[in-house]
């Protein structure tokens, strides 16, 4: 899967990860060197404004959509590698927006970073099949529950008939005691199974500390799978931290050997920096804020 850089998240249902799955493979890959950008291309119930603290009139994926700026202007850094593209979440620049503007604005940072994730909205619509189309591959997500894999198979019609391949399938939320083996759920689905992301207590721990397991715990079953994901999906070495076997449940020492990876560059004069990069600057969003948004709206769902 080397050649495909631009992956839709996508569900059948909500509720599913599929945003902590966005951006837990996005920061996996980011710390792992990768220029990434994720995009909330849930045009009509976007939250990710919300995620990166901007206020209501900041600039958004529906301003570009309308015509009204460039796709740099909706552009917002989040740490070392990895910037946000939000949708907005007015009613009113929501009737605006054009979604088939969202294929040159995906080209456009396709062209400006190593891979780009397009956090799909659920339900059918246009502006939901439209980026099943465009990106170079769909990572189906969804939890073992039957209700949830059912929903998927719709998903699958829709990435068919939007002219898009599937992936793979990516089970969250799973247990070892579970009624019915992973691989069969994706051989119902008639899709490969990329990987599985079991229940992790730590989960409920990241929410409050508003960090991303992979920095929060980054040696926590969850994070390691997630990395584990990033690796087979885009073929992309990336490195396992050693297991903790301290049992006590104190989290904060792993929270501290991950900050190195996140922290700014401070040399804002590096040759390698690119414009794009330098015009992020003046949109810099607090990493933490950013991470508590995202993992409360996945646990709120």
């Amino acid at each position: 899967m080397s050649h495909e850089t631009v992956y839709a998240i996508a569900s059948g249902k909500g509720g599913v990860g599929k945003t902590t799955t966005t951006v837990n493979l996005g920061t996996a890959l980011a710390e792992a060197g990768e220029r990434v950008a994720i995009v909330d291309v849930d045009l009509g119930m976007a939250n990710l404004a919300g995620f990166v603290s901007l206020t209501p009139d900041s600039t958004t994926l529906h301003d570009v959509l309308a015509g009204a700026a460039s796709i740099d202007d909706a552009t917002y850094r989040l740490a070392d590698n990895i910037v946000a593209v939000p949708s907005g979440t007015s009613l009113d620049d929501y009737a605006e927006t054009s979604p088939e503007g969202l294929r040159e604005a995906v080209d456009e940072l396709r062209s400006e970073f190593d891979y780009v994730f397009l956090d799909v909205g659920a339900g059918i619509s246009h502006e939901t099949v439209l980026p099943l189309g465009l990106a170079d591959a769909v990572v189906l997500v969804s939890t073992p529950e039957p209700a949830a894999v059912h929903d998927s198979k719709k998903t699958i019609e829709l990435t068919d008939r939007a002219g898009g391949e599937i992936a793979g399938l990516v089970l969250t939320r799973t247990r070892p005691d579970g009624d019915v083996s992973h691989d069969e759920l994706a051989d119902r689905l008639e899709v490969p199974l990329l990987g599985t992301i079991p229940e992790d207590p730590a989960a409920r721990d990241s929410v409050y500390a508003g960090t991303p397991l992979v920095v929060f715990e980054p040696d926590g079953p969850a994070a390691v799978a997630y990395r584990r994901l990033a690796a087979e999906l885009t073929g992309i070495e990336i490195d396992e931290p050693e297991p903790d076997h301290d049992t006590s449940g104190d989290s904060t020492a792993s929270t501290d050997a991950a900050e190195p990876t996140a922290e700014p560059n401070a040399d804002d004069g590096d040759e390698n920096e690119t414009d794009h990069e330098a015009a992020q600057t003046e949109h810099e969003a607090a990493h933490d804020d950013v991470s508590s948004a995202i993992t409360e709206a996945e646990s709120d769902t």
